[in-house]
């Protein structure tokens, strides 16, 4: 006589194979609230290029003076647009300080680059991570 085996699965199978899902879903969730941080500081440092470029304008336009540009809106796209949109990605405000011959802005970053809280870009060319907020018209 041939005894029917019962096909399918236990119970503990059942459970092994769904503690198992678990586990790896739980490795990806983690990895896209990383990607979706790095994706939240490349708006901030994209933004704030953005102002370097348009400050840049605002020298040309007004024969060499960069004072005013923190405060500049003429357009839907302005200065003070860029910055401020640099801080909403940040998800604090943004700091921004200008001076007859300089400029500088910053941003807070979603997530901490190492010891860079914000990043910040001035009118020396320079773009770069900084532990605190600009205070004054060039990244330190």
């Amino acid at each position: 006589m041939k005894k029917h085996k019962n096909r399918g699965f236990t119970l503990i199978e059942l459970l092994v194979v769904i503690a198992i899902i678990g586990i790896l879903s739980s490795v990806v969730l983690a990895s896209l609230n990383t990607a979706r941080g790095k994706g939240s500081n490349a708006a901030v440092k994209s933004n704030l290029n953005n102002v370097r470029a348009q400050a840049e304008l605002w020298y040309d336009t007004k024969l060499g003076t960069y004072l005013g540009v923190c405060a500049a809106v003429a357009t839907a796209g302005g200065i003070k647009t860029g910055v401020d949109a640099a801080g909403v990605a940040g998800g604090a405000a943004a700091a921004c300080f200008d001076a007859a011959g300089a400029w500088a802005a910053s941003a807070p970053l979603k997530v901490a680059e190492g010891a860079s809280a914000y990043w910040c870009v001035d009118s020396t060319g320079q773009s770069k991570g900084e532990a605190a907020q600009v205070a004054t018209t060039v990244c330190t």
